[in-house]
């Protein structure tokens, strides 16, 4: 069974893709709580350089509202993986696209990510995610799971995978991966996953 049945199932075939990966000395129970569990928010602020990467991602939406007279939405004080479908878009939020308790969790986001003000299609679901093919966009999977290797020691990892639904999409994503975005999303997962291994590994004894 693969650890990212999701990702296979919403996107087989793809433009690009990278993965990374943590073992915590732990149970996957406590694994899988603590991956659920990690707030991203105050993982950006202890984090500056996830910060700034995530402050990017929201910057063209702020100075969008900014340009229309609409004063920025208030920042929740948390946001952690379950409340990221519960968010639109371009808010920041994410569409969840399945969930195999204790194991594996995805999310997708489907958008023209390389314009300044990203162009989010407006989907809400799942299924919509599975059957878009407007040209032009950019359909993107997180994907993340744990894995038991032992008596307690647990693989945390994440496969990010993007798709293009036309070649004038992928000449575009593809300047836009080239310059950094690759790099930033392996950073992102990353920090989130070792997060994740800290809490848990924290939390093993309790």
């Amino acid at each position: 069974m693969s650890d990212f049945e999701f990702a296979e199932e919403f996107l087989p075939v793809y433009d690009v893709s990278d993965a990374v990966a943590t073992v915590a000395d732990a149970d996957r129970e406590s694994a899988w709580r603590a991956l659920l569990d990690v707030d991203l928010l105050k993982l950006g602020r202890e984090a500056p350089v996830v910060g700034m990467l995530g402050g990017l991602r929201m910057l063209p939406e702020v100075i969008g509202q900014l340009l229309h007279g609409e004063r920025p939405a208030k920042p929740p004080e948390s946001m952690r993986l379950r409340d990221l479908p519960s968010i639109p878009m371009y808010e920041g939020g994410w569409i969840l696209l399945g969930e195999r308790p204790r194991r594996e969790i995805a999310l997708g986001l489907v958008g023209r990510f390389w314009r300044p003000v990203i162009d989010f299609a407006r989907i809400t679901s799942a299924d919509e995610f599975r059957a878009f093919d407007e040209p032009g966009f950019a359909k993107t999977v997180y994907d993340l799971s744990v894995r038991e290797l032992g008596a307690n020691r647990t693989l945390l990892s994440g496969l990010m995978r993007t798709a293009t639904t036309d070649e004038h999409a992928r000449r575009w994503f593809r300047r836009y991966w080239t310059f950094g975005v690759g790099s930033g999303a392996h950073i992102l997962v990353g920090a989130l996953l070792d997060s994740a291994r800290r809490a848990a590994e924290g939390n093993r004894d309790g």
